[in-house]
């Protein structure tokens, strides 16, 4: 499956995403180590992350087609999406060049771990996040693959260490060599 990217024209109202933008600024801005920030804006959208309802009826619906990531805040610092996924949708394996935080706002995710051993893939273990569920992660120690494990669309709110307004936060995407 293929992730479609929407970045709207016409910005709909976003309740709460003005509150969550003003709160993560600060720590984005730090000079601080990847890790540290991630945590600290994971703890941020523990405490502030907004409802489902900051995204459209549209956006919340998904796409048949892959996983739909809506672009909801973009600057030098830090980026803001809402991803959408149906039942069954999957990433690829990959990892980012920068950190990210994430919180699960309705249905639930599986991300499946990994690590490089020489020059294989290992997968390392497997984390089940229900709704509620925050986190945060930098590089390298972040190869993973993201699937929604449930029987309902599930919307996740992810935070980026960066201005993915023209692009994406992924350094490479790894195929597995045993066809997993």
């Amino acid at each position: 499956m293929t992730e479609q990217l929407t970045t709207p024209t016409d910005t709909p109202p976003r309740p709460g995403l003005a509150e969550l933008v003003e709160r993560i600024r600060p720590h984005a801005r730090r000079q601080s180590p990847p890790q540290a920030i991630a945590r600290q804006v994971a703890t941020v959208l523990e405490e502030t992350a907004p409802g489902t309802d900051l995204l459209t009826p549209a956006e919340r619906a998904g796409s048949p087609d892959g996983y739909t990531r809506h672009t909801l805040h973009a600057e030098a610092s830090f980026s803001v999406s809402a991803v959408v996924w149906r039942p069954g949708q999957v990433t690829e394996i990959h990892d980012h060049l920068v950190w990210c935080s994430f919180a699960v706002l309705q249905g639930t995710e599986t991300e499946t771990l990994y690590d490089i051993d020489g020059d294989r893939l290992v997968e390392v273990g497997e984390r089940h996040r229900p709704a509620g569920s925050v986190s945060g992660v930098a590089p390298p120690d972040d190869i993973h693959r993201v699937r929604n494990t449930g029987d309902t669309v599930a919307v996740t709110l992810h935070v980026y260490g960066a201005d993915l307004s023209n692009g994406t936060s992924v350094r490479r995407t790894y195929e597995r060599r045993d066809g997993r």
